[in-house]
């Protein structure tokens, strides 16, 4: 076996290759030829935002994303904005609602600022579709064709959890900026010449919160819908605090480029960061996405200086002998990590670093994490408790603790 040789669209515009993804992500081996519903990577994170105009200068400003391709009035969509970001291979589609009476403002104020689809890159859509819905999936738009000057892209989309869904692309036969109802379109924004070309390189997983009894369920769909694989469980008291706790399990697709943790509350003495998301969000969602880097050092540093609050690490992470004797040597010294508050966790294939970002939006719901791989394919439990202590802290200063 060897690992997949298939590169999406968006990671051959990035110039990326499969030794830099390995290192990015963690790919592994894997048999494509054995798996029902392949897939090449991830296509586009579709965000539905209040002001998506607003939203994307952020992405651009703060973030250094590329802005590639624009929908909206101008160009015959009478519903809504839509802004396509870019960097390295992560895409971000973000829409923001224009019709008072449409299904996009009525979303937001349901749920304010979040994912509405994680779309997947596929070889086959009609194939992928056929056996999601022999599984039993709900299949929300049948297989179709959209095509414009640039070529043809074939779609179809599937239902996941809360409100969220897996948009199928196939865009083997199209040219154009993303896909046909889009222009391309350039942020008037000048990069600084010592700016870094990108702050992140891929996108390294999705993490989902549902409802208590309902992970395994979701963990149980996308193994048999889409043929993924269990990946990591993490219960009990190596992720709970003294006040809360939570359960998570991870399922991935065969190389590992597609991974999505879920979570669920568990008791605890009381509420928990994924009841808190639950009760903001108003339904299951996307928690936060993880972001791939090369360096998360100038990437936390840039980040920082343009205004980004990242969760608190307390001194006492960095000076803990367990820590120090369990994480060994890192590219990082310990006290570069300390004064940003990285975290780093290391397993039996190599270490990682990672740190996260405070909610982006006025509701205590989605974040970030930008992650640097070093070898390990982990999630960083060795982290957790420090982490969700953090997130504790937070929540108490917002009175839903």
């Amino acid at each position: 076996m060897s690992i997949d040789d298939t590169l999406t669209s968006q990671e051959r515009l990035a110039e990326l290759d499969r030794d830099q993804l390995r290192q990015l992500v963690g790919l592994v081996e894997y048999d494509a030829g054995s798996d029902p519903f392949p897939l090449t990577g991830w296509d586009a994170v579709v965000w539905a935002v209040g002001n998506a105009t607003q939203a994307a200068l952020f992405h651009q400003v703060v973030l250094g994303m590329e802005l590639v391709a624009y929908s909206g009035p101008e160009t015959g969509n009478r519903d809504h904005h839509a802004y396509v970001l870019r960097s390295g291979a992560v895409r971000f589609v973000l829409k923001g609602g224009v019709d008072p009476a449409g299904p996009l403002l009525d979303h937001h104020r349901r749920h304010g600022d979040g994912v509405v689809d994680v779309a997947l890159e596929v070889p086959d859509v009609d194939r992928c579709v056929a056996h999601a819905r022999a599984q039993g999936a709900t299949v929300l738009e049948e297989p179709h064709e959209l095509t414009d000057e640039h070529g043809t892209v074939r779609l179809a989309a599937i239902a996941a959890y809360g409100e969220t869904r897996h948009t199928l692309v196939d865009r083997s036969r199209y040219t154009g900026p993303y896909l046909p109802g889009y222009v391309a379109r350039t942020g008037t924004r000048v990069r600084a010449a010592d700016e870094p070309r990108r702050l992140f390189q891929a996108l390294d997983h999705v993490v989902g919160n549902v409802e208590l009894g309902r992970m395994d369920e979701w963990v149980d769909f996308y193994r048999r819908v889409m043929g993924f694989t269990n990946m990591a469980e993490f219960v009990g008291e190596d992720i709970a605090t003294d006040y809360s706790a939570l359960m998570s399990k991870v399922v991935a697709s065969g190389n590992h480029r597609v991974k999505f943790p879920l979570n669920e509350p568990a008791i605890g003495r009381k509420r928990s960061q994924i009841d808190e998301y639950l009760d903001f969000y108003t339904s299951p969602g996307v928690q936060h996405l993880a972001l791939a880097t090369s360096d998360i050092l100038t990437t936390v540093d840039t980040l920082r200086a343009r205004g980004v609050e990242f969760l608190a690490t307390p001194d006492s992470y960095y000076s803990d002998p367990e820590l120090r004797a369990r994480i060994g040597e890192v590219r990082v010294p310990i006290e570069e990590l300390r004064s940003r508050g990285i975290l780093v966790d290391r397993d039996e294939d190599g270490y990682l670093l990672q740190i996260f970002t405070k909610p982006l939006g006025d509701r205590p719901t989605l974040f970030f994490e930008f992650i640097e791989r070093h070898g390990s394919l982990g999630f960083g439990i060795g982290n957790f408790k420090a982490l969700f202590e953090a997130i504790e802290r937070e929540q108490a200063k917002r009175g839903n603790f």
